[in-house]
């Protein structure tokens, strides 16, 4: 076989111009892709468009290795049997006369053919009968049947499709006839170059004709309707081919995400199904982190086999398909088909139940992601100000935290810092946001950023903090805070509270403040800083509303906190008071010496501590508080 291939691409190689292939296609009701069948014989879809027309999948080209010339030129011709994608056999008696001797070839038969070069590229296995000199051959296809799977109707309607794969030129001829339908016209197949084609007659009769002209020539495709005989008689002066296809009720499925994924590992696999048996006919699997239309699952159903369209996560998937939205739409390139088709359906399972003869189904699936949002927290440049440091990052609904991480690790490294992914629920706003679980956050300047794995989402993210976000569907939001460390300073806060303590009435026994009710404040000064303070400078100002006059019966208090400050007081001499209107400018500037009990002519406190403030470290941050009693006027 091989040496009978060589010697014919010489052959040819010096008669190109002269050349020329047909190639007949089986139709029955329109189809779409082809799995390997369990018989011996085989067929399969070209791997690439071309200028084919949209259907180009549909077209299941028949193998014709066990081709035998011998066994074909004998009266009872050589019977092939093809298992189609829906379990569906299609048998037909192929008988060859005339001459020269024919052999099964790759497409496309030469540099010059329509088919196989400008369409239909890549037909696999080898689906050419060829001829290996020049001369008339007629192969005739008879007694076609297609017979069902089990447990599916008779198939009543089909179609057979011929078409044209070379160059026809001067001298040569294709004719096709049928004792179905007469021939109509679906297709011209583009030639290389120009744009010169056959010409033609007998277009809507029984017998089509095709002429040969002078120069690079396309090809033309013509179907006809239940035929049980098709002939064809190639007339030429150089090497000829043919080619059969199978072609039946298509249907396509497809799958289109909108929006991002919920997880960038997320992929979707697609289905066609036998509906009772479960069987899978073709199946399709998004890919990378486009969204679509991918590689789509197709078939072609030779009978009126059910069959169910089904999509499910694929595996290695990190979501379940319930955090998507999913809907599938069909339609169908056969006008005036009574198939009821889905369209925006809220289901990832349907049952099609049987397809028309001449159906050109394509439908997708199209998933959208349920809003989701994550909160990571990361640390700049140096990390962490004492290793001790921590933070707890969260996502908030109002009041109610959603979802909180707090981190663990040291110096640079983050771990545990982020929060479960949530789904959202659709107009709520979120608020992110972090707190200190351990150290400070005055110790690092804090910066958020959000990205939306939906690009072209109107969703507007925060950039600063606390961050408010509404997602929307298909939006698959993450956010991170990122602290960085701020340069080695002293930086004291200042916290004040009150306290009721008494009231002329009740006593210390849930007093109001009522006049005459004491009430004790309390500051607290804490140094979040890593360094010192410099000695003796720190002063606390404290202003007294007008409500209220300082109570010079009970001395002001300092107390340490949980880490030692590292000042002195002495409440003798380092507290002074003022009664100016204006506050003073210094403590040198607190002159007022208060009366006994109660003095409504102390306007300000002044206190001022002695020593150095120690700065934070990782056992935390140095503090005290001083605390005195006023009484309300």
């Amino acid at each position: 076989m091989r040496t009978i291939l060589t010697i014919t691409s010489g052959i040819f190689a010096t008669i190109v111009r002269r050349s020329y292939a047909i190639v007949l296609l089986l139709a029955v009701v329109a189809s779409v892709g082809w799995a390997t069948p369990a018989a011996a014989a085989v067929c399969a879809a070209a791997t690439s468009q071309g200028t084919a027309p949209p259907t180009w999948q549909t077209y299941c080209w028949l193998d014709f290795t066990g081709y035998n010339d011998t066994t074909a030129r004998t009266p009872g011709g050589q019977a092939f049997s093809y298992a189609l994608s829906d379990g569906a056999v299609l048998s037909f008696t192929l008988r060859t006369t005339g001459t020269p001797g024919i052999v099964a070839a790759i497409a496309p038969s030469w540099t010059g053919a329509a088919v196989g070069n400008t369409a239909f590229l890549g037909i696999p296995n080898r689906p050419i009968l060829y001829q290996n000199a020049g001369g008339t051959t007629t192969i005739t296809l008879s007694n076609i049947l297609i017979t069902p799977p089990p447990g599916a109707p008779a198939v009543t309607a089909y179609a057979v499709v011929v078409a044209d794969a070379e160059s026809t030129n001067n001298g040569e001829s294709l004719q096709f006839t049928t004792n179905g339908s007469a021939w109509t016209i679906l297709d011209q197949v583009n030639p290389i170059s120009g744009s010169t084609y056959p010409t033609i007659s007998g277009a809507n009769t029984t017998t089509f004709t095709e002429t040969g002209v002078a120069g690079t020539v396309g090809g033309y495709i013509v179907g006809t309707n239940s035929p049980t005989t098709v002939g064809t008689q190639m007339v030429g002066g150089g090497l000829q081919g043919i080619m059969f296809a199978v072609r039946f009720a298509s249907i396509r499925l497809n799958k289109q995400i909108v929006g991002g994924r919920v997880n960038p590992a997320d992929q979707f696999r697609f289905d066609i199904r036998a509906t009772a048996a479960g069987t899978t006919l073709a199946t399709g699997t998004s890919t990378g982190s486009g969204n679509g239309p991918f590689t789509a699952a197709a078939v072609s159903l030779a009978s009126g086999l059910p069959i169910t369209l089904v999509e499910t996560m694929a595996p290695g998937s990190a979501s379940p398909l319930a955090s998507y939205a999913t809907s599938l739409t069909c339609t169908n390139g056969t006008a005036g088909s009574t198939t009821v088709l889905p369209v925006n359906l809220p289901v990832t399972s349907y049952n099609f139940g049987s397809l028309q003869f001449g159906d050109a189904i394509q439908c997708s699936f199209t998933n959208t992601a349920f809003p989701h949002l994550t909160l990571r927290k990361a640390l700049g440049a140096g990390g962490r100000r004492f290793d001790t440091d921590q933070f707890t990052v969260s996502i908030r609904n109002g009041a109610a935290t959603v979802a909180s991480a707090t981190t663990t690790g040291v110096g640079t490294t983050v771990t545990t810092g982020t929060t479960p992914q949530i789904m959202t629920t659709l107009g709520t706003t979120y608020t992110v946001n972090e707190v200190a679980a351990a150290g400070s956050l005055a110790q690092y300047t804090q910066g958020l950023a959000c990205t939306n794995a939906a690009p072209a989402s109107p969703t507007v993210l925060p950039t600063t903090l606390p961050g408010s976000v509404a997602p929307i569907m298909g939006d698959v939001i993450s956010c991170i805070i990122t602290n960085t460390r701020r340069a080695a300073n002293a930086t004291l806060t200042m916290n004040k509270i009150s306290a009721l303590v008494s009231d002329p009435i009740s006593g210390a026994a849930n007093p109001f403040a009522v006049p005459g009710a004491i009430v004790r404040y309390g500051i607290t000064v804490a140094n979040t800083g890593s360094l010192a303070v410099d000695s003796s400078s720190i002063f606390i100002l404290d202003p007294l509303p007008a409500m209220v006059s300082f109570d010079n019966s009970t001395p002001v208090s300092f107390t340490n906190g949980a880490v030692a400050s590292g000042l002195t007081f002495n409440a003798a001499t380092d507290v002074r008071f003022s009664n100016a209107g204006s506050p003073p400018a210094n403590f040198a500037a607190c002159n007022y010496t208060p009366a006994a009990g109660v003095d409504a002519n102390v306007r300000y406190v002044c206190i001022r501590p002695s020593g150095t403030m120690a700065g934070a470290t990782g056992a935390g941050q140095p503090s005290f508080t001083v605390a005195f009693n006023v009484a309300v006027q």
